[in-house]
């Protein structure tokens, strides 16, 4: 209860009762509380408190309690038993200073820079430490979960991940292409290569050695040569272990975000992943990296680099442009214009390929998702 004294002729002294908590201890304790009005300040026992830099709090929980704080002292708590004494505190609706509000904001920006050097510097660095350390069959178990979490991502269903492609004569087609180019390789890389059904334009290398082709892009492909400038083009990525670096990458920066912001758990992680690993957007220079080694294996295959050109010109076509985006990395940087240019730079002045399937073969190759789903 609050209560004003008159005392011959000194100012009025308005009393009331509160809970003050110090800040140092965890029970709060009754207190008796009076205003002085020539000081201007709330008085108690271990309290003396200016009225200008009483600041009231706001009840979040069950919004019944009017608490008070001092401007300057961020841990100590009045919660006063009623509200007359509110009308004696001028400012107790102003916002309280942000203290040291220079060395907080040095504190965010140095947050900022350590968050962005373990992104950017950090994981990538280890990440292409870990890659050269990366046991063969850990790489490939790697790929394998990663497909299987592809797989599963891709089915719009959720009841079952998106099927293998695996007619058997549109297999052995696909086999054939594969060891066109890799016989011509010393040593010959393990490669396990899957035709996912499914309408994507796309098709990209996982760790381990799997190469991921999707309907899509054999549906859009007008000859197996431009199929096999996609696969020498992959391979290459595969030779220099860059789809393992990118997974590991990707893999570390997500784990750094969860750690972060705390709600990146369980499917989202495999969600964006995937999406990364999809539409790997591999350096400038993988990329041309990349193409250069698919130009080098085209020819030592009797094949026509410009085959990856002509690929290159449908994804163009299909994305409106030079856009990045549904086609993947084989938008990526460098620009798709210049990619084209260079492939055709490749073709040897005279150079006529040899065949490499078949009508029969072509067709066949183009229905390998016409069988039922193995799983």
């Amino acid at each position: 209860m609050s209560t004003v004294l008159k005392v011959g002729a000194h100012p009025p002294v308005f009393r009331g009762e509160g809970l003050f908590y110090d800040g140092q201890n965890a029970e709060a304790r009754p207190i008796d509380l009076s205003i002085n009005e020539q000081r201007s300040v709330l008085l108690g026992e271990g309290l003396d408190w200016p009225l200008d830099k009483i600041r009231q709090v706001h009840d979040v929980a069950g919004k019944d309690l009017v608490i008070l704080r001092h401007r300057d002292d961020p841990a100590a708590r009045l919660i006063l038993t009623d509200k007359t004494l509110l009308a004696r505190l001028p400012d107790k609706d102003r916002s309280a200073p942000i203290a040291r509000r220079g060395r907080l904001a040095a504190w965010a920006l140095g947050a900022l820079a350590s968050v962005a050097l373990i992104l950017f510097v950090l994981v990538p660095l280890m990440a292409d430490q870990l890659a050269e350390y990366l046991p063969p069959e850990g790489e490939k178990a790697l790929g394998e979960v990663t497909l299987r979490q592809i797989r599963e991502a891709l089915d719009d269903s959720g009841l079952q991940p998106i099927a293998f492609c695996t007619a058997p004569e549109g297999e052995q087609a696909l086999r054939r292409i594969e060891t066109r180019l890799t016989v011509q390789m010393d040593p010959a890389p393990e490669l396990t290569v899957h035709v996912l059904n499914h309408d994507m334009v796309n098709a990209f290398a996982l760790p381990g050695g799997h190469l991921v082709f999707f309907r899509g892009l054999i549906d859009e492909a007008g000859s197996p040569d431009e199929i096999a400038a996609v696969m020498a083009h992959e391979i290459g990525h595969v030779i220099s272990r860059d789809p393992t670096r990118h997974a590991l990458r990707s893999a570390g920066s997500i784990g750094v975000l969860g750690l972060i912001f705390g709600d990146f758990a369980g499917g989202a992680i495999v969600l964006l992943i995937t999406e990364q690993l999809i539409e790997a957007q591999y350096s400038q220079g993988a990329e041309a990296e990349a193409d250069a080694f698919a130009h080098d294996l085209m020819l030592r295959a009797d094949l026509s680099p410009a085959a990856l050109a002509v690929m290159f010109e449908r994804f163009r076509t299909l994305a409106g442009g030079d856009a990045e985006g549904f086609i993947g990395h084989f938008l990526s940087h460098p620009r798709l214009g210049d990619r084209i240019a260079a492939a055709r730079n490749a073709v040897p002045d005279g150079f006529r390929p040899s065949p490499l399937l078949e009508p029969v073969e072509w067709r066949a190759l183009q229905g390998i998702c016409d069988v039922d789903a193995a799983f």
